[in-house]
Formats: C-alpha cells, structure tokens, sequence
C-alpha cells in the first residue's frame, strides 16, 4: 500500500497528513506528545482492509499550521474533526482518537452525531464520567503542571528528547519504545512555537473550566454521546486511572462498550497493536 503524504485546509488551518488505502473513510487522531506517525502501522492494517485512511497532525503541531488565535479548546478540536471530514469530501467517517484525539473525537460527536458513523476513543473515558480521586489526580498531575507556564516551557525546552522519553516511561511503563517512536515527536515540537502549540491544549483546557467557556463546553462536549463508540484503554496507564471505565456506560445513549488490556498503558495502540486492531476491526465491521 502506497502511503500518501499531504496537506489540506480545514476549520481555517491547512493540515498536513497521512494517507492510505481506498474504500470507507477512517480518521485518525494523535494525542500529546505524539504526532501522526503514530497511526503509520495502523494506517496500513485498516488499508488492509479497505478503508481510506488518514491520519492528520493535529492543529499547531508541525507541519500542520499553528493557529493564530492560539485556540485548542475541546470544542474547537471537535471543529477541526468535523472540517476535516467535509474537507476530504465526507458527509461521514468513522473517528479513531488517542489521548486529546480522542477529547476531539467526544467533541466532534456531540457537536454533529451524524457527521461520524462510529468513533474508536484510546486511553480517555468519556469526559462526563471523569470522577476526581487521589490516585486519579496523582495520575493526572500533568495537567496541574502544565498550567505554571513558564516552568512547563523551560522543561520542554531544556531537552524536548527527555520530556517525551520520560512521559512514555511514566504513562506506558512496559512499552518498549525505540528512537522511531521519539524522533517524530522531537521533531514536530522542535520548531519554533510548537512547544506552545502543544501546551496550549492543556492551556485551553485549563480556561474551559470558567465562565463563559465552560458554559460552551457544558453544552457540547459534556453532552451524553449518541455515537456507537468502542473505548479502549490500558491497564497500566500512568495518565488514567481505569477504574474510572465504570462510570462511562450511563454517558452513551447509543451503542457503546469499554476494554481494558492487559500488559499496555497509555499508548496502548502501539503496545498492543495486533490485540488493538483487532478490536478495532471487529468494532468498524459489526452491525
């Protein structure tokens, strides 16, 4: 399979991606800190099996367009979902998402239902089920830290290699990771203003908790999901504490199921890729 590299506008960015495959259209989307390569071997197995894959670099990292407004709020990563569908020529796909690509795909699904036939979320519940516990808030501190600006800047800054190396041994302790899966991530945050890019998620995210923001959140994000929708998380995540899957079945009015695997943590679909496409696949083909 011929893999296709591009660029493309949508939500007023031009995104670059990747692309694979013909038939029934499937989207792909990255998390923190990761980039599009991260999809390259699941690209190849839903190509496989005909679907067009794609897998976009999400908004602000490279070499996807960094948006001038500064804005990566939940609502607006559910935009760039729903753009970016239209953008291809869809009125429909199905929606993978991992980490903040699967708050997009939540996002995208409460905005406009009929705009994805199913959604695939990796390693995050659905955000209405999220209950605070001191394990849960161990797990999470990042998005505590990341909010002292100046701190978050400098340590990413100081060795990018590092921050990633030590967030892939914290959140996925038994990965095996190499140089392949770090270099995509080093590169796309090296550039100027990427690093901001990328912590501006958690920047946004930190703003949707006040006013008038929140309200907007409340009334599409934090909705109950219509959706058919397969989660996916890890056992061992050092991000998420799974306990929390209990409370995500009463946040669906439409289909929906949870697996937990054993042996994987956060980046589950590159720990477990053969168990992940598994149930991926099985998930897009049944009824």
């Amino acid at each position: 399979m011929e893999l296709i590299e591009g660029t493309i506008q949508a939500n007023g960015l031009e995104f670059a991606y990747f692309e694979m495959g013909a038939g029934e259209p499937v989207f792909c989307f990255h998390g923190y800190p990761d980039t599009a390569h991260t999809w390259l071997p699941t690209l190849t197995i839903l190509a496989e099996n005909g679907y067009r894959a794609i897998a976009p670099f999400m908004r602000g990292y490279f070499p996807t367009e960094i948006p001038a407004d500064d804005e990566y709020s939940a609502v607006e990563l559910g935009q760039d979902v729903l753009a970016l569908i239209q953008a291809f020529g869809y009125e429909r796909a199905f929606v993978i998402g991992h980490d903040w690509g699967a708050l997009a795909s939540y996002s995208a699904a409460n905005q406009n239902p009929s705009a994805i036939k199913k959604m695939v979320t990796v390693a995050i519940p659905h955000p209405r089920a999220i209950k605070p516990s001191l394990s849960g808030l161990w797990k999470a501190r990042h998005f505590i830290g990341y909010q002292i600006r100046s701190y978050a800047l400098w340590r990413h800054k100081r060795n990018i290699s590092d921050q990633v190396t030590d967030i892939f041994k914290r959140w996925s302790p038994d990965w095996k990771y190499s140089y392949h899966d770090v270099n995509p991530v080093v590169d796309a945050l090296t550039p100027p203003g990427r690093v901001e890019a990328a912590l501006g998620y958690y920047w946004s995210f930190g703003a949707d908790q006040r006013g008038e923001r929140n309200q907007r959140l409340r009334k599409t994000v934090l909705r109950k999901t219509e959706v058919p929708t397969l989660c996916i998380v890890g056992k061992n995540d050092g991000a998420l504490e799974p306990s929390q899957m209990k409370h995500t079945p009463a946040q669906f009015t439409g289909p929906y199921r949870y697996e937990i695997l054993d042996g994987c943590g956060h980046f589950l679909h590159r720990e477990k890729p053969e168990h992940f496409h598994t149930l991926v696949l099985e998930f897009l083909k049944g009824d």
